[in-house]
């Protein structure tokens, strides 16, 4: 027969009772939430605005602009158009809806949610998409940081085609034709942004902004192999006119390449008198406009 002293069992009843709290503070804790993917990676792309001034009297890069900024490519013409409401509900909860038609090409639609860069902190801008489900694990959007002149904005785009069968050159297919192409083949998280199926019920009621019809020169300048120059003419704010939207672009796959054509690309604008300082948002003045 063991005999166990008073002392004893006090202290076997206490360590039973610390078993027994923590099991029950164990129950109790919310779980550790489960780790999200890694953040994606994105590519870049300097957007860089230049003035009329870099145009020639036929509204074309002229030949200085050209040779300062590898432009060898002819111009190719490309026709647009953002679907959304009148509202805009979609922009205004950062997706942008695209449908583009390039000559000789399928129509390329595109559905674009966008994060702002704030202060230059791109990390924290991938952390937001990446609490919105936007990481390295979809590979169903393609991230990329779009670069101007003081801006810029994480966006993650979804790129689906449709058959151009019936369609010369840049044609666009009447708005009602072309927001049903794009409510079909709507992505599920613009489906279900706000709720469920609030994308295409906000699609359904929007019409096409647009078109228009830029022409784009190609060429490669620096670290980039994919510089181009956009020009766009677009209804001027009374509706009466036409204003030229002159675009100098570069992509590229790291920070500090794009860093580096940023810096260069603006010094070489600013010293010809090219440069525009400030930041002409295409998709916000095609909505307002059109």
């Amino acid at each position: 027969m063991v005999i166990t002293s008073p002392a004893r069992r006090s202290l076997t009843a206490s360590a039973v009772l610390a078993a027994s709290l923590t099991v029950s503070l164990a129950v109790l804790a919310p779980a550790s939430p489960a780790f999200a993917d890694a953040n994606a990676v994105p590519t870049y792309e300097v957007k860089i605005d230049l003035t009329t001034a870099a145009l020639d009297a036929s509204h074309a890069p002229t030949s200085a602009v050209k040779a300062a900024f590898g432009i060898t490519g002819s111009a190719k013409a490309r026709s647009y158009e953002y679907y959304d409401t009148d509202a805009p509900d979609l922009n205004a909860e950062g997706w942008d809806v695209r449908l583009r038609h390039k000559s000789g090409s399928d129509f390329e639609e595109t559905y674009k949610k966008r994060f702002p860069v704030v202060d230059g902190d791109i990390d924290a801008a991938l952390d937001e998409a990446n609490a919105e489900g936007f990481d390295s694990s979809d590979t169903n959007y393609d991230a990329q940081v779009d670069w101007g002149y003081a801006k810029q904005t994480l966006s993650f785009s979804n790129e689906k085609s449709h058959s151009a069968s019936g369609y010369s050159g840049t044609s666009m297919p009447s708005s009602s034709t072309g927001r049903t192409w794009l409510v079909n083949e709507i992505p599920g998280k613009l489906d279900d942004w706000l709720s469920s199926n609030w994308g295409s019920d906000t699609l359904k009621a929007s019409r096409a902004h647009g078109p228009v019809t830029s022409q784009v020169w190609s060429g490669a300048w620096e670290s980039s192999d994919d510089a181009g120059i956009e020009v766009l003419p677009v209804k001027d704010s009374t509706g009466t006119g036409t204003e030229y939207v002159v675009e100098l672009s570069f992509k590229t796959d790291n920070y500090a390449d794009a860093a580096q054509l940023h810096a260069d690309a603006i010094a070489v604008a600013d010293g010809h008198g090219w440069l525009y300082h400030g930041d002409i948002l295409k998709t916000q003045l095609i909505l307002d406009r059109y």
